[in-house]
């Protein structure tokens, strides 16, 4: 790392609030970091509570306060939210930045969540590049613009497949009016200025989605900067990168690891379904008892406020094959050769983790991207399987159960664990030196020191 008087240029970085928006965005500053670039990571005031002054050489910095009207609780709920966060945070955005241009290391670039594109007007109307990072995969947002491309006459078949997209999971927002709900015209806005932008960041690489990427670089700047894991676990070219330096919830230790290391190779289940998807009662249940009926070993990360949901002795009717905890560092799981598959909600961070780590998965996706996510696993990518969903949205116990047999011990399980390590030697060839992401890294720091 080069000293605070050699920095090659100075990133302003603008996550969104939350661990799967927040995580790849300080993982891609870090890579920033390591090139020469002086990193200042402006983030809400009550996850600065929960960080370490520093996280590495970058210095954090708040942006907004989103408990001082309740949150996401307070009035009119996350649209509300949203307003709120783009009145006061421009402004402080503006006053961060002017505060810099002053010093020694004025900033020469905002790289910013797209979901809050006012953070790109500031940057043009302040002379400085900006560089939409999206936490979402390619394929994800090429679906996004398409419905922004439709036409009014098809908006009622788009209105029908809506609930297929699992939006019936998620807060309200607000008024339904409008062609599109709340939820997805607060996602359609990223691409409202897209086009202003200097950069389109994707936590990806290039031959995960190739195909994808080849209709999206026609439309925008697109350069693919993954996977944003911590270097430990792909080129282990960033000194000290262990970890992602925030979690929403507190891990339990070593308890996890020293399980697992009871256990032998590929024969745990891990599932998680991160830390917003919520299952019902009923899902939570056939998920239970599926995995009892499987006779794998398995831990299932449970959050604290999810634990009500479990049958009554559940845990002790499991507790020689599994553990249940309330929240574990997930990489640390993944990469334990005790682990052989993954039961996830197909969030995109995980989906990127488990690619990386070569682990298969049984997808089980609940809302938005997941569903995208989970059709690249099973039939793009064909390193998992997803069970079959019922009328009312529910995956019965005995779909779990032939689902981690088939994955772990099944006629596919081979040709599964081929594919899945076949991306895992991808992804970590396209962060080392000379690989597509880090080609792509060294391209945005050579325009940055330009500037």
């Amino acid at each position: 790392m080069e000293d605070a008087g050699t920095y090659k240029a100075h990133v302003l970085v603008l996550p969104f609030h939350g661990q799967g928006h927040m995580n790849p965005m300080i993982q891609f500053s870090k890579r920033l970091a390591s090139k020469g670039i002086k990193i200042t990571l402006a983030i809400f005031l009550s996850a600065i509570k929960t960080m370490p002054p520093q996280v590495g050489s970058i210095s954090l910095e708040p942006i907004y306060d989103d408990l001082a009207h309740g949150g996401l609780n307070g009035p009119d709920g996350f649209k509300g939210f949203i307003e709120r966060f783009q009145s006061t945070g421009s402004k402080n955005l503006v006053d961060l930045i002017i505060k810099h241009q002053e010093s020694k290391h004025p900033i020469k670039c905002i790289v910013y969540d797209p979901i809050l594109p006012w953070s790109l007007d500031v940057a043009k109307e302040l002379g400085i590049a900006g560089a939409a990072f999206f936490t979402q995969s390619c394929a994800t947002i090429a679906s996004y613009l398409q419905l922004i491309k439709e036409d009014s006459s098809e908006s009622t078949q788009i209105q029908k497949s809506l609930p297929e997209l699992g939006l019936h999971h998620l807060p309200s927002m607000g008024s339904d009016s409008g062609r599109f709900p709340p939820i997805l015209r607060l996602i359609l806005s990223q691409f409202a200025n897209i086009d202003k932008a200097d950069w389109v960041l994707f936590n990806s690489f290039d031959q995960l989605e190739d195909e994808v990427l080849k209709d999206l670089v026609k439309q925008y700047p697109v350069r693919t900067v993954g996977p944003t894991l911590p270097s430990m676990y792909l080129d282990n070219r960033v000194e000290g990168d262990k970890d992602y330096g925030f979690n929403l919830f507190e891990s339990i230790g070593d308890t996890c690891i020293n399980w697992l290391n009871t256990k032998d190779t590929r024969s745990v289940v891990y599932v998680s379904f991160g830390s917003a998807a919520s299952l019902n009662t009923e899902q939570m249940e056939e998920l239970a008892w599926g995995l009892k009926q499987s006779n794998a070993n398995f831990i299932w990360v449970v959050r604290a406020s999810e634990e009500n949901k479990l049958p009554i002795r559940f845990k002790e009717a499991t507790s020689e094959k599994g553990l249940v905890v309330t929240w574990c560092t997930q990489l640390e799981v993944l990469s334990h050769e005790a682990v052989g598959c993954f039961v996830t909600h197909c969030g995109w961070n995980s989906t990127v983790e488990a690619v990386s780590l070569g682990v298969p998965m049984i997808a089980m996706p609940q809302f938005l991207d997941q569903f995208t996510d989970a059709k690249f696993i099973e039939e793009v990518w064909e390193v998992g399987v997803r069970p079959k969903v019922d009328e009312k949205g529910l995956v019965a116990r005995e779909d779990i159960e032939a689902c981690i047999k088939q994955v772990i011990l099944g006629e596919r399980a081979e040709n599964i664990k081929i594919n899945a390590s076949k991306l895992q030697k991808l992804a970590k060839e396209a962060v080392d030196e000379g690989g597509s992401s880090d080609r792509n890294i060294e391209e945005i720091v050579a325009k940055l020191v330009g500037y």
